[in-house]
């Protein structure tokens, strides 16, 4: 089963394409796609959507999220998971992949710089399971 779900915040919109899932995480794995999307809203200058996809292969899921913003140079992919580095506390990402660390889930950016983020999270076989 898939939905789909768009939402106006703000100017934004958001929507999440994907199966209904359920994932074994930190109960703060909301808090990681709020500050996620905090951070589209705040750095990603030019953003006005911001989406959530699921991917499914052999078991093992990836959570996909994406925006339209300005994205992220290649050259600080390597640093935006380190504490300290960013623009205001430099807490942000690296809670981000904590949280999600504490229960076995990934975080990486794989976006293009100048087309927006994506940020990919692993989510392991036996950590998530489809809704009914």
């Amino acid at each position: 089963m898939h939905a789909v779900k768009i939402h106006q915040i703000s100017e934004k919109y958001y929507s999440y394409t994907g199966a209904d899932v359920e994932i074994y995480a930190d109960p703060l794995i909301g808090k990681v796609i709020e500050n996620l999307i905090d951070n589209s809203m705040r750095h990603g200058k030019k953003t006005h959507h911001i989406s959530v996809t699921t991917n499914e292969v052999s078991g093992h899921l990836t959570l996909i999220y994406e925006d339209d913003g300005v994205g992220i140079p290649d050259e600080q992919k390597e640093c935006i998971f380190h504490e300290g580095y960013g623009k205001h506390s430099g807490l942000g990402l690296f809670l981000i992949a904590e949280i999600l660390a504490i229960t076995g889930l990934t975080i990486r950016e794989c976006g293009i710089f100048g087309r927006g983020v994506r940020f990919e999270i692993d989510i392991p076989q036996g950590k998530w399971r489809e809704s009914n």
